[in-house]
């Protein structure tokens, strides 16, 4: 006797999650050589994306894909390792901007590559139209419009 199919809504459930899974894996896979996490990573993407400024923390958590309740703490790692800086703000002195440092930006730019295949090599068996529909439809079970 073989085990009946889940229904629909938990098959798709499910192959969301085992993909997210191990693609979550493989990035890290990809970036543990260079001793930053993926979520390191995705603050480090997303500080180079707002240079010169900088953003605020409250800005970088929001912007995060994976959302974490320890910010300042994936922060302070980043800011040890010399890959980020934190500036006091010259108008409101409670606030506090954080910049990619010229070595976070040498450390994204040796990483542009291995990502920009890795990023491919993942939907490799998709055509173009197939990962445009995929983005929308995952767009939509997450809440984000067309």
């Amino acid at each position: 006797m073989s085990p009946s199919k889940p229904p629909r809504h938990k098959a798709a459930v499910l192959a969301i999650l085992k993909t997210a899974d191990r693609l979550r894996r493989r990035a890290t896979d990809l970036l543990e050589p260079h001793d930053i996490t993926l979520q390191q990573f995705n603050v480090m993407r997303i500080l180079r994306g707002a240079r010169p400024d900088g953003l605020c923390t409250l800005t970088i958590a929001e912007r995060m894909i994976e959302q974490t309740p320890g910010i300042t703490r994936l922060i302070d790692r980043l800011e040890r390792k010399g890959l980020v800086q934190r500036v006091r703000s010259e108008t409101d002195r409670r606030q506090v901007w954080c910049r990619i440092t010229p070595g976070g930006e040498r450390l994204l730019a040796r990483l542009d590559d291995p990502v920009e295949n890795f990023d491919r090599a993942a939907v490799r068996a998709l055509s173009p139209a197939d990962q445009e529909r995929l983005s929308a439809l995952l767009g939509l079970v997450h809440g984000e419009p067309e």
